[in-house]
């Protein structure tokens, strides 16, 4: 990426107009009028080699002629004469190039031609950035620059909008004129040819100005810099994702019940929600909820409460909040009997509290105020109806001085026409959502606690699981790629559980039987009863065809089977190669829960696992979740309890509680099994059975992706996240003498973070962090603890003391977007200074700077430091001495 290469689209100081015509109404007229009539305080240098002059504006004949060069070409053509201007813009030294022509991928084969010219031209010029083609163009309200053929410019806000949809952004403009919204960026990325999501996103986020990104996201590219771009952002601001085409038809049929479950449009699901963005899937919520969640307050949970005038508004906004899975909160006992001692008698005695039709505004705000008080209420909704005795606008005073005391949130519904306007404008005024209907309030309230839910889950602090491996992994890899996945494109029975079983999953271990007499010694030696299932690399779902039979007691049923299974698969499947039959034992499923995991390879977004319902009706009831590997715990458990079967997971109806823990274990097993195998494109184990006591894999089946074997496939390639770095983990020794482990911090070492710096004095925490840092809690924790290891990593120094592990120093590189500077800063307990570890950190992160192609390593510390700057000196770092306290140092790499 070149995030700071896109100055010259979004700060220009000169701008050239390719294209540009005299007719006013054109796509060249419209851009030239936006620029020159909105304000614009830098240069526009129209272009077209026909005309002197354009509007009454002196034209140039090409951008050789310009007097000076500009930062920025808006190309605005027929589309065949784009790759010959792109060269000329390049030969002249333009940066940066916005391209509104259309005809290009979009409209077919011969277009997708003309734009790999173009993207092949664009290649010539390494300092060249492009937005289109096939885009409406950029407005920057607060520069006063509409590069766009949109009408008007709309205000000055804290939004940035990205679409890839051009009629989309004049739809949402016009919008956002009628209700006020304004914009620190407006983006039209069109075919998104060069500039993706994953930079916009990055370079938004450097801007103090941008609160919160709107994405209407029509396809991805560049999956892993989309996800690391988010998720860094999302971290601070909320980013707001509408995708359109969420039920595109399947090409090819999928080749297990995984790939048939894992949908393009649940992978985007599991995607947004890993990153910790927030979806809608009504184009007209996307600004109902900016407007909410940019009012700060952010509920801790979905227990809401309503106050209204009238029980028909608040019946519609219960049955669209239970069907959206929101909570209404049952009011405690106390406040209950404040409502009843303070409401009139009839009103009624239950939430929604209807403050009945009669209501002024104390009572209103009174009864609001009692409801808010109640502990177990996160938000309250009001809701009023105009009524011949009720005063909207006073109404809206009232509610406004109650949420001065509150730090909860309110939202408002103020349901009519022109008699509501003056106590809108009042909510709007004061921060307060106000929406025109109840449905739309409940609609931007549960995406709001959906959002926080999915942030909490993201960042809770996952238990520390043991995950041991009898196989050196590495051995293991080559014995597969080498021996078993040349063998076939999809798997035996036998290799597949194979490979399970090596990464620890427990499975039944089936024997192939050639032949009936085979079958017979084969269930003889195991003991009854067994399972017959056929043995064919051409069979996938093998029930499909008759291909299992279950619950063999005895050697004539052995017979029977064999033989009434050759005959049903040859008359279902005449083609398919049968080598016979695999014989296992029958595993008691009667106390067990059937569940399916799955291993998808996607072709944008890498490897995806699945967990749900399992047995043949797996793909009927597609109950199911989605995660990226890696998992921790805390991932894996979550995965289990949104599943509609967990409570059977957990012992229903007097059944007994299932091994959950054991299960999580083999989720956090599979996840590294996937991540080790990029050549597996395809995993089923279905089904996995789940008992109070064990975890067991009854059928297994792998689809190995042969275009890959052989081929570099390093640096997890396949992951849309980096997983732990174990590479990294190295042993060292103190001056002392003692030994310490050097690895890569994780989202478990949260507790031990805490202890360390808990036992730094005041002095070396402000040595590290130059303020008095309150980090004495899991929000700061997290930011430290659970990072994104493509972006930064802290290397903390571990000792064992007194039987238990303990960190006693970190030291953290934070890489720019660009991965070219790394911003350095180390952290040693007070019991561990003078021993080295503050060198051996510096040493160790600078190297791993290296590995990673970090061009700079920069830090800050003060004079006093003197400890520091020793350190940094002896590691060949330039130190400068600032003119006020602090020291600025780097090393060049």
């Amino acid at each position: 990426m070149a995030i700071k290469k896109l100055n010259s689209i979004f700060r220009p100081k000169r701008i050239a107009l390719l294209g540009v015509s005299n007719d006013p109404n054109s796509v060249g007229g419209i851009t030239l009028k936006n620029l020159i009539g909105g304000g614009f305080r830098g240069v526009v240098y129209p272009i077209n080699p026909k005309r002197e002059a354009v509007m009454g504006v002196p034209c140039y004949p090409d951008v050789k002629s310009l007097p000076k060069t500009p930062d920025l070409a808006v190309i605005m053509t027929s589309a065949k004469l784009v790759p010959q201007l792109i060269k000329e813009c390049g030969d002249a030294g333009i940066n940066g190039i916005i391209i509104m022509s259309a005809g290009f991928k979009e409209s077919g084969e011969e277009g997708k031609k003309l734009e790999q010219q173009v993207k092949d031209q664009v290649a010539q010029y390494p300092e060249m950035r492009v937005i289109g083609p096939n885009c409406l163009g950029i407005i920057i309200p607060g520069l006063h620059m509409n590069v766009s053929f949109a009408a008007g410019m709309p205000k000055k806000g804290h939004v940035a909008f990205i679409s890839q949809s051009g009629a989309l952004c004049t739809s949402v403009l016009d919008w956002a004129y009628e209700a006020k919204v304004g914009f620190s960026y407006f983006i039209s990325i069109g075919n998104a040819m060069d500039i993706t999501f994953g930079e916009l996103i990055d370079y938004f986020g450097q801007d103090s100005n941008t609160k919160s990104i709107v994405l209407y996201v029509e396809s991805l590219a560049n999956a892993r810099s989309f996800m690391s771009a988010a998720r860094a952002f999302a971290r601070k601001k909320p980013i707001i994702v509408y995708k359109s085409g969420r039920f595109p038809e399947s090409e090819a049929a999928a080749a297990s019940h995984t790939g048939a479950m894992a949908s393009e449009d649940s992978i985007y699901d599991a995607v947004f929600r890993r990153a910790g963005l927030a979806r809608v899937y009504d184009i007209g919520d996307i600004f109902d909820f900016t407007d909410l969640i940019g009012r700060k307050r952010v509920p801790k949970g979905s227990n809401l409460a309503m106050v209204t005038n009238a029980g028909g508004p608040g019946v519609m906004a219960t049955d669209k909040l239970i069907s959206l899975g929101g909570k209404l909160v049952q009011l405690t006992d106390d406040t209950m009997q404040r409502l009843n001692d303070y409401l009139p008698p009839f009103w009624s005695h239950g939430n929604p509290v209807d403050v009945l039709g009669d209501a002024t505004p104390e009572r209103f705000a009174k009864a609001t105020e009692i409801v808010l008080e109640d502990k177990n209420v996160d938000a309250v909704l009001v809701i009023l109806t105009p009524q011949a005795m009720t005063d909207p606008t006073a109404t809206a005073r009232a509610i406004v001085s109650v949420s001065e005391n509150t730090s909860k949130l309110i939202m408002a519904a103020w349901l009519g026409g022109a008699s509501m306007r003056d106590g809108v404008d009042i909510y709007t005024s004061a921060g307060i959502a106000v929406y025109t209907t109840p449905e739309q309030a409940i609609r931007a309230f549960m995406t709001l606690s959906i959002y926080s839910k999915n942030l909490d889950i993201l960042f809770e602090t996952p238990r520390e699981i043991p995950v041991a491996f009898s196989y050196d992994r590495d051995s293991l890899r080559k014995k597969y790629l080498e021996s078993i996945f040349p063998k076939a494109k999809i798997l035996s029975e036998d290799d597949s559980k194979l490979l399970i079983s090596d990464y620890g999953i427990p499975s039944t271990k089936p024997v192939v039987a050639e032949t009936e007499d085979k079958a017979v010694i084969i269930a003889n030696e195991k003991g009854y009863p067994v399972v017959l299932k056929i043995h064919s690399p051409d069979i996938t779902h093998k029930s499909d065809v008759g291909g299992v039979v279950l619950n063999i007691e005895n050697e004539e049923m052995v017979r029977a089977s064999f033989r009434n299974m050759m005959k049903a698969v040859a008359i279902k499947e005449p083609d398919a190669k049968i080598g016979g039959v695999t014989v296992q034992e029958m595993v008691d499923t009667r106390d067990a829960v059937e569940l399916i995991l799955g291993i998808k390879k996607d072709p944008l977004f890498g490897t995806v696992m699945l967990v749900g319902m399992g047995g043949t009706s797996a793909e009927l009831f597609k109950d199911k979740k989605l995660e990226f590997p890696p998992l921790n715990e805390q991932l894996a458990r979550q995965m289990l309890q949104s599943l509609k079967i967990y409570p059977l997971l957990e012992g229903y109806r007097g059944s007994k509680p299932k091994n959950i823990d054991k299960l999580i274990e083999v989720l956090i097993r599979l996840s590294y099994m996937a991540a080790d195998y990029p050549e597996i494109k395809e995993l089923d184990i279905n089904p996995l059975i789940v008992t109070p006591d064990d975890v067991m894999a009854l059928d297994a089946r792998i689809v190995v992706d042969q275009d890959i074997i052989g081929k570099d496939t390093g640096n997890y390639s396949h992951l849309v996240l980096r997983p732990y770095p174990e590479r990294l983990i190295k042993p060292a020794t103190l001056r002392d003498g003692t030994k310490i482990i050097l690895r890569p911090i994780k989202p478990e070492d949260e507790p031990l973070w805490l202890e360390m710096l808990g036992s730094c004095s005041k002095e070396s925490i402000y040595s590290r962090f130059r303020y008095d840092f309150h980090f004495d809690s899991h929000e700061v924790a997290t930011q430290f603890c659970y990072i994104d290891y493509d972006r930064e990593i802290g290397i903390v120094a571990e000792i064992d003391f007194e039987d238990r592990k303990r960190l006693i120093g970190v030291g953290r590189l934070i890489a720019d977007p660009d991965v070219e500077i790394a911003e350095y800063a180390v952290l040693i307990t007070d019991e561990w200074q003078k021993k080295d570890l503050g060198l051996i950190l510096t040493e160790y992160c600078v190297e791993i700077a290296k590995m990673a192609g970090i061009k700079r390593v920069a830090a800050e510390t003060t004079k006093d430091n003197k400890a520091m700057i020793s350190i940094f000196r002896k590691g060949n770092f330039k130190v400068h001495f600032n003119e006020d306290s602090t020291v600025s140092v780097y090393r060049d790499l």
